[in-house]
C-alpha cells in the first residue's frame, strides 16, 4: 500500500539548487514515487545567522516502505550527497526532514513524525501550503494553508525558482 510522505529539502553549501534537483531524483525510485513539488523558495538562516541563505522545498513522496525504513533512505541520501555533521541549524550540502507520514505518529529518540517545528518555520509551510494546502497533522491546528496564514516567522522567505525545476524525471515521463 502507498501511502503519502512530505519531505523538506533544504541546502546552503555547494550548488543549492543542484543539491535539491539530486535529491529529488534520489527519492524517485525503488518503491518511491516523488508525485508532486513545490516551488523553490529563499531563505534566510533559522538559528545561526552567519551563513549562506537556503533553499528550500517541500515534495510529497508517494511510499511503500514504513516510516522507519524511508527514514533511513532520507537518511542514507544525505549521506550519499555528501553531509556532514556540524552544529545544530548549521551549513549543509542537503537536509531531508520527513515532516508527515500518512497514518503515521512516532516520538522517541531518533524521529518524531510529524515534525515537531514545522507549522512555526514560514520555510517549510509556504511549501508545504504550496503542494498541499488541505493537509492537517496532530501537530498543527489547522491545515497547512491556515497554519501558513496566521505564522509569525520573522524569516524572509522569497520564490526563488518554479515548481517544475524538481519535477522528477517520471513525473515528465507520466506527461509525454
Amino acid at each position: 500500500m502507498e501511502r503519502m510522505a512530505y519531505v523538506g529539502l533544504g541546502s546552503n553549501v555547494g550548488d543549492r539548487l543542484a543539491n535539491l534537483v539530486a535529491a529529488t531524483e534520489m527519492l524517485d525510485g525503488d518503491g518511491c514515487r516523488v508525485t508532486v513539488a513545490s516551488s523553490v523558495y529563499e531563505t534566510e538562516p533559522v538559528g545561526y545567522a552567519d551563513q549562506d541563505w537556503f533553499l528550500n522545498a517541500v515534495v510529497g513522496v508517494g511510499v511503500r516502505a514504513t516510516v522507519r525504513n524511508f527514514h533511513a533512505r532520507l537518511k542514507g541520501i544525505e549521506a550519499d550527497m555528501g553531509r556532514r555533521s556540524r552544529h545544530r541549524w548549521g551549513p549543509r550540502e542537503i537536509d531531508l526532514d520527513l515532516l508527515l507520514f500518512e497514518g503515521e505518529t512516532v516520538q522517541d529518540d531518533t524521529l518524531t513524525i510529524p515534525h515537531p517545528r514545522m507549522h512555526e518555520r514560514a520555510f517549510v509551510m509556504r511549501p508545504l501550503a504550496e503542494i498541499a494546502p488541505d493537509v492537517t497533522a496532530p501537530s498543527m491546528p489547522a491545515t497547512a494553508h491556515e497554519v501558513l496564514n496566521r505564522l509569525n516567522d520573522p524569516a524572509e522567505v522569497r520564490l526563488a525558482y518554479p515548481s517544475t525545476v524538481l519535477a522528477p524525471a517520471s513525473q515528465a515521463r507520466r506527461k509525454a
